[in-house]
């Protein structure tokens, strides 16, 4: 049984998203709420599996909800529920450490599906967000002063040889997570592999600080 805290700020899509949820077999929604700010307190008190978490939520938004969960490491995964399906949503809602994101705009099949996704541990982002992606891709060579606070984080741990899990335990995100800031951080370091990654990272900092790093 999956357990479920839905967050929204429209009451109606609220009972819309937990009459869809409840109607599954395997998912039983614990809690609702319309106030972003109870968000970490609803999740001690019921320990859901997964958040569905509107990224509007008028005094609050969705990303300081996420910066709440992660900062009282609270065991929970959170599935973004939005009608924004860009890309910089997507990145940003990734590097709050969300584990995926569904449209509304989706079939209400699509969003029962994501949310067993997340909840098995899978990174999931809708195809609008993909093709971003592959856009993003295609682009030249940004170099190291175009990567993100987060893949900046993931650099030096994987160059200093940790595996995807590792990192993901080591900033206490999904090895999905991690898997989708390494291929960023190829794309934009214009490398191929983690040899190559490291070499690069090598190259960027002095001697000496690559020796604090590995103390």
């Amino acid at each position: 049984m999956i357990k479920v805290l839905v967050v929204d700020d429209h009451p109606l899509v609220l009972e819309g998203l937990r009459a869809l949820m409840e109607a599954e077999p395997d998912i039983r929604v614990v809690a609702t709420t319309t106030d972003g700010t109870r968000v970490p307190e609803l999740a001690r008190l019921h320990r859901p599996d997964v958040v569905v978490l509107d990224l509007e939520l008028g005094a609050t938004n969705g990303y300081d909800v996420l910066k709440r969960l992660r900062a009282e490491q609270l065991p929970v995964r959170v599935l973004v529920l939005t009608a924004y399906g860009d890309g910089e949503s997507l990145r940003a809602a990734l590097e709050h450490q969300a584990d995926g994101i569904a449209l509304k705009t989706d079939s209400p099949a699509r969003t029962v599906d994501a949310l067993r996704a997340v909840a098995s541990g899978v990174l999931v982002f809708p195809q609008a967000a993909r093709r971003w992606m592959r856009k993003t891709a295609e682009r030249p060579v940004a170099g190291p002063n175009a990567l993100s606070e987060r893949e900046r984080e993931v650099w030096p741990l994987l160059a200093s040889g940790l595996s995807n899990a590792a990192i993901a335990r080591k900033l206490g995100v999904s090895p999905s997570t991690v898997k989708f800031h390494t291929q960023n951080l190829f794309q934009k370091l214009g490398v191929s592999n983690r040899t190559a990654a490291a070499v690069e990272y090598e190259k960027q900092i002095p001697a000496a600080a690559r020796g604090r790093d590995r103390t």
